[in-house]
């Protein structure tokens, strides 16, 4: 069964973006595209916005809009639109657990508006179940297309299987690469506390970040033999995650990361690492959870 790709709108002209690359996404996928509004607010905000009849028309005129812009384009997608009488929060989350993917737009860098303004935009990303990608407008016609690989942030595995999977199949469905990227930093010499393990291991490799680049390799092993047509490049980078992943993604086509779904003692959060790329990455980023 082919899931769906889902796209949010909000009326934004980065909703719009989100949703010209969702098409496009369906379309390589060969998967339907769906497009939903929840055209309600949250009591504390409704009480100062437009008459409830009003916003629902509006959100209705705007899903025509966008399904009218997509099968100018793209015909032979096929578009389906519904309109929700819920909240961001409420809907989305829900929504995206059917779908292949949620796709929402996002101004990134600290501007206002938008799913990504406040807690909204993070409330929906920390709460989803699959994959969420976040988009931004055109800006010099990379946002949106695949210019470049997907590149993808490794992990220990299993942890990293459902991001690197998403990965490679995005790579397949576009004709594209893979770029695997792992970040290491040395252990600090001195800490406040005592050391696990004596300074010196011979258990240890010797060669900086060597136990990093197995723990890659094997990390997209299966999927190498699972997608062998998808080209790979493995890199180990000196650094912290989210500065070696910001570096990267300055030439994908798309970002992807791992989001860690299971921590009930904090309850649904994004990590720094996701939370850096999604401000400041310039590229679509993809927020995949695991287990």
């Amino acid at each position: 069964m082919v899931h769906p790709i889902t796209a949010g709108l909000d009326g934004s002209p980065e909703s719009l973006a989100a949703t010209d690359w969702a098409a496009r996404e369906a379309q390589c996928r060969r998967a339907p595209l769906r497009l939903i509004h929840a055209w309600m607010l949250p009591p504390q905000t409704a009480r100062t916005a437009q008459a409830p009849e009003m916003r629902k028309l509006w959100a209705q005129e705007a899903l025509e809009h966008a399904k009218a812009r997509v099968l100018a384009t793209y015909p032979e997608v096929p578009v389906s639109t519904e309109l929700l009488p819920e909240t961001a929060v409420e809907a989305l989350p829900a929504q995206g657990a059917a779908s292949e993917m949620l796709v929402l737009g996002s101004h990134g860098r600290g501007a206002m508006g938008g799913f990504l303004l406040g807690s909204v935009g993070l409330r929906v990303l920390a709460l989803s179940t699959n994959p969420v990608v976040m988009v931004r407008r055109d800006d010099g016609k990379r946002t949106g297309s695949h210019t470049g690989d997907v590149v993808v942030g490794i992990q220990d595995p299993p942890e990293s299987a459902a991001p690197i999977e998403f990965a490679f199949a995005s790579a397949a469905a576009h004709g594209v690469g893979v770029g695997a990227v792992r970040a290491w930093a040395p252990a600090p010499l001195f800490a406040y506390s005592l050391p696990s393990r004596p300074p010196h291991d011979e258990t240890r490799s010797s060669e900086p970040g060597e136990r990093d680049r197995g723990r890659l390799a094997e990390a997209v092993e299966l999927w190498r033999e699972k997608y062998p047509d998808v080209p790979v490049t493995e890199r180990v980078e000196h650094g912290h995650a989210a500065e070696v992943l910001l570096g990267a993604a300055s030439q994908a086509g798309l970002m992807v990361v791992g989001r860690p779904i299971n921590r009930p003692t904090v309850g649904p959060r994004l990590g720094h690492v996701a939370h850096a790329l999604l401000h400041h990455a310039a590229c679509p980023v993809a927020v995949v959870p695991h287990p």
